[in-house]
């Protein structure tokens, strides 16, 4: 029965900058339990066709952190990186256009300009109407009734959830309003108005895909992770698995979904039984070896008659590739035709949804951990949908705090 003082659950982009923090502060007493045969996560790159492909979906390093990115390139140095500039179209049934759609209505022909700009001027946050309680009302209130029927609605049907008013808008209502007079701009002056969204600028490896920096983050610290491992309970100071090892520790830092585990002692039942509420998605990545002719890094799809809400064209951003892949939620996959060969990957757990309940679920639920040497961390442990900048951030300061 190995003890260590920490004990670290699941080798993906959390729990190896966790891991790496320790042994840069002289911390040797820790231990990675993955339940993979490799490390990375969602953010795990397979060779595909002669060219790595990213299993867990579209995954690129921002460059709004420079502090993550420092860190990052210690493992996989900066030269072994491209710069890009981000370029995300939407393609809609009438045009494919910039993202985001209210800064680039000025590609659209000139009716549907005046069609979109009257919407907008009409959203309620531009008409003084109260803000509603309801996700769908929340969207046209935010953007106008045009671009959340055209776009918002249906795109975030396809990736999170058929009922969207099952999720609540705090994650989104950080968004800035969609100002009329910003998007008139945009339209006089046939250019994009107003902010950048995220991944604007953007690293990806030049030579691997994405999970080559993980996967080197992982043989930093190769002794100290057991692959094939898979957390099942957590006692007092203590995991067992699976295969029926057990793992004392001070101190227990989980980075996978807590409803992986079948039992976690001392929990009150009401708050144990309350993880079944925390909801997630599944994901598909399928790969497609046309190449596509755009110069866009990647396409977002509203169309509901579409299974997949997100095409990544990895000819465009890994180079000496070809083809592309596609995103689809689970659920939307049975549309495509059984005769398809491609190389797929199903990610069980891709993205945590945010329902209305989960913000009072998690906040009980951090809490019970913190007062038993349980932390959670990152996109599972907090149940939060964070890219893998923000993941590292996150892992970075609670090593900080901790060791």
């Amino acid at each position: 029965m190995e003890k260590v003082k920490y004990l670290i659950l699941g080798a993906g982009p959390a729990g190896l900058t966790f891991a790496n923090m320790l042994k840069r502060k002289g911390e040797e007493s820790f231990l990675i339990l993955e339940k993979e045969k490799e490390a990375g996560g969602l953010c795990r790159s397979a060779e595909v066709d002669g060219s790595p492909l990213d299993i867990g979906g579209g995954h690129f390093l921002d460059v709004r952190r420079p502090k993550v990115c420092e860190f990052l390139f210690d493992f996989l140095p900066k030269e072994e990186w491209a710069l890009f500039r981000r370029d995300s179209r939407i393609c809609l049934q009438s045009a494919v256009v910039g993202h985001p759609l209210e800064a680039n209505i000025w590609q659209f022909p000139l009716e549907e300009q005046v069609e979109y700009l009257s919407s907008i001027a009409k959203a309620g946050c531009n008409s003084g109407e109260p803000v509603p309680e309801r996700f769908v009302e929340w969207i046209v209130w935010k953007l106008g009734q045009k671009i959340a029927d055209d776009y918002m609605l249906p795109y975030n049907q396809k990736m999170f959830a058929d009922e969207l008013d099952t999720l609540g808008f705090y994650w989104v209502a950080r968004l800035p309003d969609v100002r009329f007079e910003d998007p008139v701009r945009s339209c006089l002056g046939r250019t994009p108005f107003g902010s950048r969204p995220g991944h604007a600028s953007f690293y990806y490896p030049k030579k691997y895909g994405y999970g080559e920096v993980w996967k080197r983050m992982a043989e930093a610290v190769a002794p100290k992770v057991v692959y094939g491992c898979e957390a099942e309970e957590i006692c007092t100071k203590a995991v067992k698995t699976k295969g029926g090892q057990t793992f004392m520790a001070d101190k227990i830092i989980t980075t996978i979904p807590w409803a992986s585990f079948s039992k976690i002692e001392g929990m009150p039942k009401e708050l144990f039984l309350s993880i079944k509420d925390l909801k997630s998605s599944a994901v598909e990545i399928r790969y497609v070896p046309e190449n596509l002719d755009t110069q866009a890094h990647w396409l977002y799809v509203p169309d509901l008659k579409i299974p997949y809400h997100r095409i990544l064209v990895r000819h465009n951003f890994c180079r000496e590739s070809r083809g592309h892949w596609l995103e689809t939620r689970a659920e939307r996959t049975a549309m495509f035709s059984p005769e398809d060969e491609n190389y797929r990957y199903l990610n069980a757990y891709a993205y945590p949804l945010n329902t209305m309940g989960k913000p009072k679920i998690m906040e009980k639920l951090l809490a019970f951990g913190r007062e038993n040497q349980i932390y959670g961390l990152g996109r599972w442990g907090e149940h939060s949908h964070y890219n893998s900048d923000v993941v590292v951030e996150r892992a970075m300061e609670l090593a900080e705090k901790m060791a």
